[in-house]
């Protein structure tokens, strides 16, 4: 055990509690007996949770509250997270026992489990960050705890002890990324160390409580190949677009919200040449590209006294000045959008975003939207041949009705005919019905024209393996 006294212990203090130099003592406490175990719930999947009436929160706060008066956190910092987690976990043992608190085992392991959680991690969070099948988490103040798991939202009985507790949390994931939230700036987009997407919005503009949002990413690497296995691209799919990131095409990918857009960007990343110079621009860092040489940015919120704000445009432009051969942009939601198209059209080939559109026509309207508001006076057709002219591939995604998501086109640019932006189906997604369990059922319909990127993948040698893909999808 780390930092432990081995001096006798001092008068009042509770023989063998484990104590830091210059802690205060701790005085024994009657016995309180735990609530029973058929008073507790459910918690994720496998663990009881107990009500927050039932006198376990009272419980968790004596112990929290020695634990603190016991330990060294300059101690504790310089261990690795394992050690950290079981000596804190032996150490809440000692003090329950000490303290004479009567729980079974099961109970007592979900306290220690707890009081963890809410030292080293996200309190009640923890168990739902730890499941791989947890798509999104969403915190609608603290009595309320959504997940969605396989499509389908649900609420789960996790409770926080208070609105108090769910801000503490909130402070501690932006924190991390060094933003703040509070009641002069109650909207905050952060991240979690593993890339996972974060939103808090606080009272006074959330009624209820402090609002958390979580979008989750897989321990696991998604791939093209993966894409195909769930059902969500055929593998001529997976190869016409394995091609088009290899070859160096403009592509934007669009959806609605939750579509997969982010999880369908990393997967086109992955086969981007090694010794290739990538930079991405994001508002909050969720790419996970693969290749050694990365620019990662990120935009920054102003700061307290109201500057230090830096804009996503901001960050485009720079970006021009740093030698890139690829700029991947996380989400292209505003004025950015004239600068991308400018770099797609001058040397920054195989450049690729997001945006949010219903369709692939819909995403060049969104585009021409996104430049206009930007305060640019361009003639329409000017800013359409702009768009014609730098992107190739339009990859639609949606979200269905069922919770599976699917690639829905694969749309190319083909230019412009008068003022209107030609466009051609590679591949659409045909709706032929549903099953028995309510999965919807359909195929990748391949169109049968020929691609114009065509002459892209002859430059890199990829011509015959996309013919090849276009056959084997008929």
């Amino acid at each position: 055990m780390f930092g432990r006294r081995t001096t006798p212990p001092a008068p009042g203090q509770a023989a063998g509690v484990p104590t830091m130099p210059l802690t205060k003592p701790m005085a024994v406490v009657p016995a309180v007996v735990a609530p029973t175990p058929e008073h507790a719930g459910e918690r994720g999947t496998d663990r009881p949770s107990p009500a927050a009436g039932d006198g376990y929160y009272e419980i968790k706060t004596r112990v929290f509250e020695a634990l603190l008066d016991t330990i060294d956190l300059a101690e504790l910092s310089r261990l690795d997270g394992t050690t950290k987690r079981d000596e804190l976990g032996d150490i809440c043992r000692e003090i329950i026992h000490v303290k004479g608190y009567v729980l079974s085992p099961s109970k007592e392991e979900e306290l220690v489990d707890d009081i963890c959680n809410d030292v080293l991690g996200l309190g009640p969070l923890e168990p739902l960050l730890g499941r791989d099948d947890i798509s999104d988490i969403m915190v609608n103040g603290a009595d309320k705890v959504y997940i969605e798991v396989d499509g389908r939202i649900e609420l789960t009985p996790i409770r926080f002890r208070d609105n108090a507790q769910l801000m503490n949390v909130c402070q501690r994931i932006v924190s991390a990324v060094g933003r703040r939230v509070d009641e002069a700036n109650p909207i905050c987009d952060a991240r979690l160390m593993d890339g996972s997407r974060v939103n808090v919005i606080a009272p006074p503009l959330a009624l209820d409580g402090p609002t958390l949002t979580i979008r989750k990413f897989k321990r696991e690497k998604l791939t093209l190949d993966k894409l195909v296995e769930f059902g969500s691209a055929s593998p001529a799919c997976a190869t016409v677009l394995r091609i088009a990131g290899a070859s160096r095409c403009n592509v934007l990918i669009s959806g609605g919200t939750g579509s997969g857009k982010t999880t369908l960007l990393n997967c086109l990343t992955r086969y981007i040449d090694p010794g290739e110079r990538i930079v991405t621009c994001e508002d909050a860092a969720e790419l996970q590209l693969q290749q050694p040489h990365v620019v990662r940015l990120e935009t920054r919120p102003k700061n307290l006294e109201g500057v230090g704000e830096v804009t996503m445009r901001e960050l485009v432009k720079n970006c021009l000045r740093m030698r890139p051969e690829r700029i991947i942009v996380g989400e292209v939601r505003g004025p950015e959008a004239f600068d991308l198209l400018q770099a797609m059209n001058t040397g920054h080939d195989g450049s690729m975003g997001t945006l949010h559109a219903n369709s692939p026509r819909e995403a060049t309207s969104r585009l021409e939207n996104m430049i206009a508001m930007g305060g640019f006076s361009l003639p329409v057709r000017a800013v359409r041949e702009q768009i014609a002219s730098a992107i190739d591939l339009i990859v639609q995604a949606a979200r269905l009705r069922d919770g599976t998501r699917k690639i829905t086109h694969i749309t190319e640019v083909m230019g412009m005919e008068g003022d209107v932006i030609v466009m051609q189906d590679l591949f659409v997604y045909e709706f032929l019905g549903e099953d028995d369990r309510g999965r919807v059922v359909g195929r990748h319909r391949p169109t049968g024209l020929r691609p114009h990127f065509m002459e892209k993948a002859r430059y890199f040698g990829l011509e015959r393996e996309l013919f090849a893909a276009l056959e084997e999808g008929a």
